[in-house]
Parts: structure tokens; C-alpha cells; sequence
């Protein structure tokens, strides 16, 4: 039975049927003009749903080929284990089919612990200091679909995981989807290049062929048609999982990175943890708290007066606290590794997958960055502990002189 939308002038639902089958005239109406195709995936649902049904459309010959197909996976290093879990497998799957994987990962010096733990720079926050997702998952895979086209010749179509959701299908407007370059609604969001592809114009353009996808196919598609044979076996279903399982959609689920700093409560993990399967997790409740107490003032340094910029003008904030103490980075370092230590020997007991928060390459890296002395750009290691209490230092010069000493407090 069609349902009726009460908001849309008795516009009718979706059905799934009707969204693969535009998904399909999406890629058929954009494929044939490029040559190489590439899947940018977080390993999330949105993206993943739009892989392993690409990859289901291209075997059973619903769309063409293209002369290549290369997926990019997104490794922040960062995601919640049952995802980097079915990330893993659906690789290999895709490995099986003959399907070029590439993992895009930020420079060692540039991951997530080795930055925070090894070169001192604060854990992120939402106010002054939001340097996370750039510098761990975009920037990577732009400089990666950088090289990708470079080595080849003819047009490149990035296929991404973007959805507007059911709210734009229910008005019939689609406002995305009317989109650039000359695509049609309902046939995906297509643009000729990315906003940040400096130099690829021409060459390079993206589509997002599920777009005008409700998230309760996204769930259907997850859990119920792509693990079967006919629909290309895919390890899905544990994603959907991770979200919540049959609940994951009236929670409105969604997931981040484990301990996100940036995020007021740890949703995504406490989502995971009421699944008995991944209940040995709860160690990683503490990573949060670990971020929260290295962002306090015993922790890190201070400037002590005036900043002049390099254009000579004076900095917004004369006496901002800045990065960590060595003496904090090393406690870090061994609270993550204890936490790690904690939910490993629980995985192995029960034959669970393990964690791998802090490798071996980014162990050692940290170490010898603090070992060097390493301090972020602009800072030399001879400001104060931002605990010591000094005169207040304004933008404009002015100083008001502490009214007690040290010694008196």
C-alpha cells in the first residue's frame, strides 16, 4: 500500500524499487562520459550502501563498466571498531572481485594520536580549534584523488555517498539534486569538478547516486538485500549494527570517531556497547575523558604577553594556552595504551576483533618526537605552564598587573 505524505500534497513515498531504479538512470545518464570511475567510502552507511550497490550494479550488468573502477577508503584511524571491522571485510571482497582498494591515510606525522600525543597540539574543540576532519580525512583523499587522476588519461567520476534524505524527495523540489552542470532532478547531484580540485577542471567531477535515497533503505539495503547472494554477499549487516540495528533509525543514529572531542556525549560508542557482541569496548569510554583533561591549563603552556604576527600586527589573543607538556603527552600516551591493552586482552579472550588505536610505527613516532623536543609551529617551549598566574596582557597593549603574587596565594 502507497503511504501518503500529508506534508506534500499527496505525494507518494519512495518505495526502494523506485530508488535503485534511479540510482541506475543516474549512472547511466553520467558514467559513459567519463572513462575511470573512483568510490570515495568512509566505511559509514551512507557511503558504504552506495559501494556494494554499485559494485552489485555493475556485475549483473545493470550499468556498464567503466575502464577502471578504484575505490578510495577513507582510514582516519579514528572509527568505531564494528565499522572499521566490516570495513576490513568488505575490502576483501571487493579485493576478490578484482576491485582496486585504495587506503587513503594522513601522514604519520599528521594522524590523530601521533599530532595530539607526539607534537603536542591540543585535542580539538568546537570554538578556536577544529583541526581534525580536515587534516585526517579530507585532506588525504583530495591529495589521493589528486594523484589518481594525474595518472591517468581521459575523465574521472568520483562517486560519493552524499544522500539529502526524504525530506527533499517529500517536497519535490530536490534542491540538491537540480544541482550543476546540467543534471537533471532526480539523477543524482552531479558536479564537473569538486569545490577544492585546484588544477583538475575537466577532468575530474563527482555524482552521488543516492541521493534521493530515504536512510530507512539505507538500513533495508544494509541488512536485508545486500548480505544476500543475490544482491553480492556483502558483510554489511554489522554496519547497520553499529548504528543501532533495527532501532538505528527512530534514534536518528549516527557514528563518529571513537571519543570524539568534539562531540558533547559518546553516542555512537554507547550505541555499540548495548550490543553484547561489543560490550568489551567499554574501556574506550575513557579516551573521551582523557581528551576533556588534557585540554586543562596543567597540561599545556600559555603565551606570556604580546604575540606580534608576521605582518607585525599584534594576535587576537595575547595569552592563549597553547600545546601539551611532554610530561602530558607522555601520560596520554600511556593511558591510551593501557585502554588498548584492557579491551585487547578482553578480544582475545573471546575471539573478538582487536583494536588498533596506537600502532607500533605511531608508538615509537611519538616517543621520538618528544625525545626531539618537538613543539607546534609558533611555540618554542619557554612559555609558562598556563597555571602561572601573570599580569593580563590585552590586544592593544595594555597590561593590569596581577593584584596578589604566587607566594601570597
Amino acid at each position: 500500500m502507497n503511504q501518503i505524505d500529508i506534508f506534500g500534497a499527496g505525494a507518494r513515498r519512495m518505495q526502494m524499487t523506485e530508488s535503485i531504479e534511479l540510482t541506475i538512470q543516474s549512472l547511466l545518464a553520467y558514467g559513459a562520459d567519463h572513462d575511470h570511475w573512483g568510490v570515495a567510502w568512509s566505511g559509514g552507511k551512507d557511503s558504504s550502501a552506495t559501494l556494494t550497490l554499485l559494485i552489485y550494479l555493475i556485475d549483473t550488468g545493470k550499468i556498464p563498466r567503466p575502464k577502471t573502477l578504484t575505490v578510495f577508503y577513507a582510514d582516519t584511524r579514528q572509527e568505531l571498531l564494528p565499522l572499521a571491522a566490516s570495513a576490513r571485510q568488505i575490502m576483501d571482497e571487493l579485493e576478490e572481485r578484482g576491485i582496486k582498494v585504495e587506503v587513503v591515510m594522513a601522514p604519520l606525522d599528521d594522524r590523530f594520536m601521533v599530532y595530539i600525543l607526539g607534537r603536542g597540539v591540543p585535542p580539538p574543540n568546537n570554538n578556536t580549534l577544529r583541526w581534525c576532519t580536515g587534516q585526517i580525512k579530507i585532506e588525504p583523499m583530495e591529495e589521493a584523488l589528486r594523484r589518481h587522476v594525474e595518472s591517468l588519461e581521459g575523465q574521472v567520476l568520483m562517486i560519493t555517498g552524499v544522500r539529502q534524505g526524504e525530506s527533499a524527495i517529500r517536497d519535490r523540489r530536490i534542491e540538491m539534486s537540480c544541482g550543476k552542470d546540467g543534471a537533471e532532478c532526480g539523477q543524482g547531484w552531479y558536479q564537473q569538478v569538486l569545490p577544492n580540485a585546484k588544477g583538475l577542471r575537466g577532468r575530474l567531477a563527482t555524482l552521488a547516486p543516492l541521493l534521493h535515497w530515504r536512510v530507512c533503505h539505507v538500513w533495508e539495503w544494509l541488512k536485508h538485500w545486500a548480505p544476500t547472494a543475490e544482491f553480492g554477499d556483502w558483510s554489511t549487516a554489522a554496519i547497520a549494527d553499529a548504528y543501532g540495528g533495527d532501532e538505528a533509525e527512530e534514534i536518528n543514529a549516527r557514528t563518529g570517531c571513537v571519543g570524539c572531542p568534539l562531540a558533547q556525549e559518546d553516542s555512537a560508542l554507547d550505541t555499540v556497547l548495548k550490543n553484547p557482541h561489543w560490550a568489551y569496548l567499554a574501556p574506550m569510554k575513557g579516551i573521551k575523558v582523557l581528551w576533556r583533561e588534557l585540554r586543562e591549563p596543567q597540561h599545556r603552556l600559555r603565551k606570556a604577553g604580546i604575540e606580534r604576527l608576521k605582518d607585525g600586527s599584534i594576535g587576537k589573543n595575547p595569552q592563549r594556552m597553547g600545546p601539551l607538556t611532554f610530561e602530558a603527552r607522555l601520560m596520554g600516551l600511556e593511558r591510551i595504551l593501557a585502554i588498548q591493552a584492557e579491551v585487547n586482552a578482553a578480544a582475545t579472550a573471546l575471539g573478538r576483533p582487536l583494536v588498533d588505536m596506537v600502532n607500533a610505527e605511531e608508538e615509537a613516532r611519538i616517543r621520538e618526537l618528544i625525545a626531539l623536543e618537538t613543539w607546534p609551529r609558533g611555540w618554542d617551549g619557554d612559555e609558562p605552564i598556563a597555571t602561572t598566574i601573570m599580569d593580563t596582557v590585552y590586544q592593544n597593549g595594555a597590561v593590569q598587573p596581577r593584584l596578589f603574587s604566587e607566594a601570597e596565594l
